[in-house]
């Protein structure tokens, strides 16, 4: 029974409670402790078996080893998640920052363009005015 529990004692305390239900059948929980308050819950869900003493002896280490392994599992999963979860949330920060960057630049260009000054008359100075339609009134 504590050799199957190793791995999860490696990192964290294991509470065993062990009641006697009646008179042929024992209730046996692990508890294991959460190691943070930002640990996840799952980490900490307890493991519960209900048996004759005759059944525990039989099958307790077997049902320890496949809880055990569940919990390594769910450990890992839960650290490939996170992990994840942080590296997709560096390559958004990138992103947002590149886009950013890039509509700084468009601006820029933008300004530099209109403050180059246009001259609509396509040669001619302010001063010489053309008189392109004729005067309702005349001269």
């Amino acid at each position: 029974m504590f050799a199957e529990l190793m791995p999860v004692l490696s990192d964290r305390t294991v509470m065993i409670t062990v009641a006697r239900l009646n008179d042929d059948a024992i209730r046996v929980n692990v508890i294991p402790q959460r190691i943070g308050e930002n640990e996840n819950a799952a980490l900490a869900t307890p493991f519960s078996i209900t048996g004759t003493p005759a059944e525990l002896d039989a099958e307790l280490s077997a049902h320890l080893l496949a809880y055990v392994d569940s919990h390594r599992q769910l450990r890992t999963t839960l650290a490939e998640a996170k992990s994840q979860m942080d590296a997709a949330a560096k390559a958004a920060q990138e992103e947002a920052r590149r886009k950013a960057a890039d509509r700084k630049k468009k601006l820029e260009e933008k300004g530099a363009e209109e403050e180059k000054p246009a001259n609509p008359t396509n040669g001619t100075s302010p001063d010489e005015k053309t008189d392109a339609a004729p005067s309702l009134f005349g001269n």
